[in-house]
């Protein structure tokens, strides 16, 4: 049977795979193909086109086809447009509000212009970015706590789904606590029912960014930039085990190091406070 598998063809043209199976009397059930992976060239092109995008993430499709094409690769938009859809990459741009989004119900306002934090819990933020390895790529997400810089919790996955992101978040509720508010971007993720649901369920005031505001959520914006370049690009892994402990190790490190905006190290900033306030 397994002989006769090896037999079946997804590239024959003349016969289909289920005449094939009727042929060699194979069940159609018992074939499964391994899913391709992404081409080399597109791996490659998309750790330059993630490197280039930390410092202008405002760049869209047709710069980065002028981009890369001086670099010598030859792309198309059509090419570039799917791998901006695989490192969830949205260009960031003001656009007119001609049309009702299927999930505009679940869009949020930001509720962070001109709002000082002055304490821990006040203010979390929450992103996912896209983490190149040497073969292959995951995600990353974080919850960070604003006042303090302290990265409360945090995950890796293969997928971009809402599931994922909640458990993140309520991992950081179960260790510390509810925030009065969480911000977020406009992703598929966050402007979901699960999610919406799930933090006014607890009682947590939902913020979302701006459409085409790159820096209202700056701050994860700026760690993302940091574990980039102090860690990712320059310990690129062969696996998800490895970039899971290295991720790990450098987020311990990270929270005892003293942040260069509050002089103070994250853990000790946040804890100090929650000392005070009991």
């Amino acid at each position: 049977m397994k002989e006769r598998c090896k037999l079946v063809s997804p590239d024959y043209k003349s016969l289909s795979i289920r005449k094939q199976c009727e042929v060699l009397e194979v069940p159609r059930s018992s074939l499964y193909y391994k899913p391709k992976g992404e081409k080399e060239e597109n791996l490659e092109m998309m750790q330059v086109m993630d490197k280039h995008l930390i410092n202008h993430p405002t760049e869209g499709v047709i710069s980065m086809v002028h981009f890369l094409t001086d670099l010598g690769y030859y792309v198309g938009p059509k090419r570039i447009r799917r791998l901006f859809g695989l490192m969830g990459h949205e260009t960031l741009y003001r656009w007119k509000n001609l049309t009702k989004l299927g999930l505009r119900e679940y869009i949020r306002p930001y509720l962070l212009r001109n709002l000082i934090v002055e304490r821990p819990n006040q203010v979390w933020v929450t992103d996912i970015t896209y983490i190149p390895m040497q073969k292959g790529f995951m995600y990353l997400t974080a919850v960070m706590d604003v006042y303090s810089r302290k990265r409360l919790s945090w995950g890796l996955s293969n997928s971009q789904d809402a599931k994922w992101c909640k458990q993140v978040l309520e991992e950081a509720i179960s260790n510390y606590g509810k925030p009065e508010i969480i911000n977020s971007d406009q992703g598929s993720q966050y402007t979901s029912s699960l999610w919406i649901n799930y933090l006014e369920g607890q009682n947590i005031k939902v913020s979302m960014d701006g459409k085409g505001r790159a820096l209202d959520n700056v701050y994860i914006e700026r760690f993302w930039k940091s574990i980039k370049y102090d860690y990712i690009y320059l310990n690129p892994c062969d696996d998800g085990f490895e970039l899971l402990q290295g991720i790990k190790s450098h987020m311990a490190y990270y929270n005892q190091k003293v942040h260069h905006t509050t002089k103070e190290k994250p853990e000790e900033r946040y804890f100090k406070m929650i000392k005070k306030a009991a």
